[in-house]
């Protein structure tokens, strides 16, 4: 019953990075162009105050930096540093790097969680990483420093963001809606003087302008980190780490579907390896894994007492095929 608890509940988290799989095409197709920064401001600030405002609670004591640092690591620094890569690295190398984030998450997992490094998860790391390349790889270019950086920065952010989230849980009085409030409303005003200082406000709002910024507040953000948040505390963090392999493929079939963008053999090889990989990263680290090595009592509702229901990669095809989760 656990088992099948736990597929299903993996089953529907995989739906958020689909979702952010989708998010180039809505910003291509939808949005203004070249305006990155305001698309994932746009994204996550107002859908966070609303949240804040349905919940009408403010974080309390440590939750002060605790929600900071959560929204900072999930939704504002992530963001940003994807972009940067996104715009200074060809997309596929951009999404090779963030792919290594399940490794982080692993070994970030053995330190903070006290899960067990498993062989069956250092597989699913490397088909994890092959998959990627050969779904979105292509030819070589040369590699900017920063865009590198910003990347390695992007899966650092991502994979603490998973742990920590973990690890912390969430206040016993706080419901998910509020939970995942404070951290999109920080993580939005935190991408707020970027946006204000490095781009300027469109001419104008078209009828599609409003309709795509509204998939990515409803959809793309409220919804979709409310089901990731979920399911980070009831499935394992390795686990939840896999899951976001599943976005570079969502988008890739996109473009093929919508875009008329060709797809090899070696994309959908890779596609399949990929979805191995998430198959084979939902094996739970261990019995003794799953508890924080300490937690202040009383602050938190510890991640293996919190029954599981059921329900925050990168991906990237030719340049700038990176969609924000």
């Amino acid at each position: 019953m656990k088992s099948r608890q736990n597929v299903l509940t993996a089953a529907l988290t995989g739906l958020a990075p689909a979702v952010w799989g989708s998010t180039y095409l809505v910003t291509t197709e939808l949005l203004p162009p070249d305006r990155p920064l305001l698309a994932t401001t746009m994204r996550a600030l107002p859908g966070g105050l609303v949240l804040l405002a349905v919940g009408r609670k403010l974080p309390a004591g440590i939750w002060w930096w605790r929600a900071s640092v959560l929204g900072l690591l999930n939704i504002g620094a992530f963001n940003f540093l994807l972009f940067v890569a996104a715009y200074r690295l060809p997309g596929g190398i951009a999404a090779v790097i963030m792919s290594a984030q399940p490794v982080l998450v692993v070994i970030l997992a053995a330190f903070l969680l006290g899960d067990r490094i498993r062989a069956i998860h250092a597989l699913a790391c490397a088909m994890g990483t092959g998959g990627v390349v050969l779904l979105v790889f292509k030819g070589t270019a040369p590699l900017d420093s920063i865009g590198a950086l910003a990347a390695v920065g992007g899966a650092l952010c991502m994979a603490a963001g998973i742990t920590l989230t973990k690890r912390w849980g969430r206040p016993e009085d706080v419901g998910l809606l509020t939970f995942t409030g404070w951290q999109l409303t920080a993580g939005g005003l935190a991408l707020l003087p970027f946006w204000l200082s490095l781009e300027d406000l469109p001419d104008g709002l078209t009828g599609s302008h409003v309709i795509g910024f509204a998939y990515l507040i409803t959809v793309g953000a409220v919804l979709s980190y409310i089901v990731w948040f979920r399911g980070i505390e009831g499935l394992p963090a390795v686990a939840v780490s896999f899951l976001a392999l599943g976005s570079p493929v969502v988008a890739t079939l996109l473009g093929y579907v919508v875009r008329d963008e060709t797809l090899s053999a070696l994309q959908a090889v890779g596609a399949a390896v990929v979805l191995g990989a998430v198959v084979l990263g939902q094996r739970p680290p261990g019995p003794e894994s799953g508890r924080p090595a300490s937690d202040p009592p009383g602050t938190a509702v510890p991640h293996d007492s919190r029954r599981p229901v059921p329900g925050h990669g990168c991906s990237g095809q030719g340049r700038t095929h990176v969609p924000p989760p």
